[in-house]
């Protein structure tokens, strides 16, 4: 079962590791209500479902696990 490990943040990504030794970065911009947050409610986060998803409550935004590996934006011109 995948899993997160640890998440962390720079200007523009957001980083997950996960149990498989795998290290996910994707734009914050993908997700707008990340992209509202402060650093400071960005690192206010919990684990749940055993590291399945995670959940910021401030910020109302919940991320799977798995769809840090299946999502993508199309890239538009």
């Amino acid at each position: 079962m995948l899993t997160i490990q640890k998440i962390w943040f720079d200007e523009e990504r957001i980083f997950v590791a996960f149990n498989d030794q795998r290290i996910v970065g994707t734009p914050i911009s993908w997700y707008p209500n990340l992209q509202k947050g402060t650093p400071e409610q960005r690192l206010r986060y919990e684990l749940w479902n055993n590291g399945q998803w995670l959940h910021w409550e401030e910020l109302d935004e919940d991320l799977s696990a798995e769809g840090f590996l299946l999502f993508h934006k199309e890239m538009t011109a």
